[in-house]
């Protein structure tokens, strides 16, 4: 699904634009012959031999041919922490078009709609952004209160000017952030993971600590495709900045093009495989193209915890 930002003020609206995003993709779930989900996941659980049939949901079964037993607004099947990088890098495009959005503003809107999604199954959800460290940490719940409180802290964050000269630490900002989960959870990381193969590395190193743990961890690799992944520019002379340091250089993108997408194809294929190493879910995530995906991911990773 694309995003028309003249349609809806997110900014104003996140829950509402959540809202729509999720039922818009439930909908389509019914529609296509990816089997395993539908709407009652947000109200039953499937039945699982030996369990008691005292909730079981008669009426759906006789519809579906399918045991399901009812859930109960006290049940609580995950714990999720939503992680932002929140970075200057990801504020590009910085000087963006009309209806563009930054990577930025893609993770808070994925993560809203993640939310949605949480609400509906009675899982527990909270959120943490990070950038050199933790600058926002809320703790899991379940409550319709706690959901309108992150929801409003969301709006608000997109709501703030951009910084510049914010950088990346994933080592240190995962490493807090190890310290505070107590619990076993699903921890989903959105980051552009703009940085050097060498941080690569230790970022690893530290979410090995995550899985020390029995944590799972899905991670949406945040980018503009057409420009940060092939480097598509209308213009024949353009300034390139580094969000993080502020350094510049103005050329013709044409001329590094094949260049640029050999060595960014060496460092998505590099983070792919040290994900597979560790045995963590990793998809990459265009700006450009919507939320279905994203959720689909999600629940695909949901499907094989429970």
């Amino acid at each position: 699904m694309d995003i028309d930002s003249s349609s809806i003020n997110f900014l104003e609206n996140l829950d509402f634009f959540a809202k729509n995003i999720v039922e818009g993709f439930i909908t389509g779930l019914h529609k296509s012959p990816f089997h395993g989900f539908s709407v009652e996941f947000a109200e039953h659980r499937i039945h699982n031999p030996g369990d008691s049939i005292k909730h079981v949901d008669w009426k759906l079964y006789a519809r579906t041919d399918k045991m399901f037993t009812k859930r109960f607004e006290e049940e609580t099947n995950l714990r999720c922490h939503l992680i932002i990088d929140s970075s200057s890098s990801m504020f590009f495009p910085f000087n963006k078009k009309k209806n563009e959005i930054d990577k930025f503003t893609f993770s808070i809107l994925s993560s809203a709609c993640l939310m949605n999604l949480f609400r509906r199954q009675k899982d527990a959800f909270g959120i943490t952004l990070f950038s050199d460290s933790l600058e926002l940490h809320r703790a899991p719940k379940v409550s319709k209160k706690h959901y309108f409180q992150l929801i409003y802290e969301l709006e608000e964050k997109l709501k703030l000017n951009k910084k510049s000269n914010l950088k990346t630490d994933f080592s240190k900002s995962l490493n807090s952030l190890a310290d505070l989960i107590k619990q076993r959870s699903l921890i989903i990381i959105f980051s552009d993971f703009q940085t050097s193969f060498d941080r690569i590395n230790q970022m690893f190193q530290s979410l090995q600590h995550l899985k020390y743990k029995k944590h799972e961890i899905l991670l949406f690799h945040v980018l503009d495709f057409e420009k940060e992944k092939e480097l598509d520019f209308s213009s024949d002379f353009v300034k390139f900045l580094d969000l993080e340091t502020s350094e510049s250089i103005a050329l013709n993108p044409f001329l590094f093009k094949q260049k640029f997408q050999i060595e960014q194809q060496k460092l998505l294929n590099f983070i792919k495989e040290k994900a597979s190493q560790n045995k963590i879910d990793y998809f990459l995530a265009d700006v450009k193209n919507g939320y279905n995906e994203m959720l689909r991911s999600y629940l695909i990773k949901r499907a094989r915890l429970y």
